[in-house]
């Protein structure tokens, strides 16, 4: 609606200033007393015809030059119509009606003369006005285009920053996914290492079975109350919020280690770490989940077994995580798990575990190397830390 009012205002405002120029074109010719019938008819065609320019450019230019040809009268709407294709159309096309528009006012002066200036002279007036109808029409057309490419430009920029915003929602909804995998898997892996126990040694001390159930309560209710956390965050608009949880560091190793030795694991833990100081706090949760990820998957595939844990590292040289347990033995050979199945694992696994944990070592700027050699199963990353 607001184009249609916009574009009845140009035809509105085109046809009174064509209107004013035609008439005091007629005026001059009448006051000469030269064939002022013909300019009348030529002056008035060319006044309503003016408006055809705005939508067909050329087609509307060729018709007022031809009228053109015939009368001074109908120039400013020929001249008005060179102008428009020269804005709109491309600028060979313009420079072929301007050479048809100087050809046709050249026409018009060989017929009807001005007596006032040469014909050379005026033929190069009428030359150097057509040529400067075109140079500001390509003006024009080059500050459009200019104008359209900012404002695509404009367009794509903001279509980008629309891009990088869901890029790190969507990576930090992953980085909280990780996290929940990590979390819940060694948590769900010490209960169940306790909910074996419970399961195969009916006949053990009433307040040891009463231990495990409690323990295993307590972390029912933690993981729950963990995967709620993780939840809320992924729903919320602004994933900012989940720094604001703390996160485990180098230091928390030994306390993962005692809630894997309270589970009934054997692990030792050699920390050979410089204690001046503490490595940078993504640093030190990579170690963190590198060591929670090994143990959980050594209670899943080697339950029973023993894990040697070795940390050592001090800034310029870079932070060491290594981790091996022997690999459980065939079936029906060698001491059984806590579930009373030789090697057998505690709990399936998705076979993501390490794939997450190398990604996430890449991340950090480190390395991580695992398999199986002599026996046993070996992990080891390496992490930088800065001196």
């Amino acid at each position: 609606m607001k184009r249609c009012s916009g574009r009845r205002a140009e035809v509105i405002f085109l046809l009174g200033v064509m209107g004013t120029l035609v008439g005091l074109t007629l005026l001059a010719r009448h006051q000469a007393g030269d064939l002022i019938v013909l300019d009348l008819v030529a002056g008035i065609a060319g006044w309503l015809a003016a408006p055809i320019a705005l939508w067909r450019p050329v087609t509307g230019t060729l018709g007022l030059t031809v009228l053109a040809v015939l009368s001074p009268a109908a120039t400013p709407p020929a001249t008005f119509g060179a102008l428009q294709v020269a804005q709109r159309r491309d600028g060979r096309i313009a420079i072929a009606v301007a050479a048809a528009g100087i050809a046709a006012h050249a026409v018009q002066g060989l017929w009807r003369p001005n007596g006032g200036i040469s014909f050379g002279w005026w033929l190069l007036l009428v030359t150097l006005a057509y040529g400067a109808l075109i140079a500001w029409g390509a003006r024009t057309r080059a500050r459009r285009a200019l104008l359209e490419s900012l404002r695509e430009r404009a367009r794509r920029a903001e279509a980008e920053q629309g891009r990088r915003v869901a890029e790190a929602r969507m990576l930090e909804r992953t980085m909280i996914a990780r996290e929940m995998h990590d979390v819940l898997a060694h948590r769900l892996s010490l209960l169940a290492t306790y909910a074996g126990a419970l399961e195969y040694r009916p006949d053990a001390p009433p307040e040891k079975l009463a231990h495990a159930a409690g323990v295993i309560r307590a972390g029912v209710h933690q993981a729950l109350d963990e995967l709620r956390d993780v939840i809320i965050v992924l729903r919320e608009e602004d994933s900012g919020g989940a720094g604001e949880r703390p996160q485990p560091l180098l230091a928390d190793v030994p306390r993962l280690v005692g809630e894997a030795r309270e589970a009934g694991g054997e692990i030792r833990l050699r920390n050979g770490v410089d204690g001046s100081g503490e490595p940078p706090a993504a640093v030190g949760r990579t170690a963190y989940r590198v060591v929670q990820e090994a143990l959980t998957n050594a209670r899943k595939h080697a339950a029973g077994r023993p894990v040697a844990v070795r940390l050592d590292g001090r800034p310029g040289d870079g932070l060491i995580i290594d981790v091996r347990n022997p690999l459980p033995p065939p079936d029906g050979d060698g001491p059984d798990g806590p579930d009373g199945k030789a090697g057998a694992p505690l709990a399936p696994g998705s076979g993501t575990g390490l794939v997450g944990l190398t990604e996430r070592v890449r991340l950090a700027g480190g390395r991580l190397d695992h398999g199986t050699a002599g026996g046993e199963f070996r992990l080891e990353a390496w992490l930088p830390w800065p001196a």
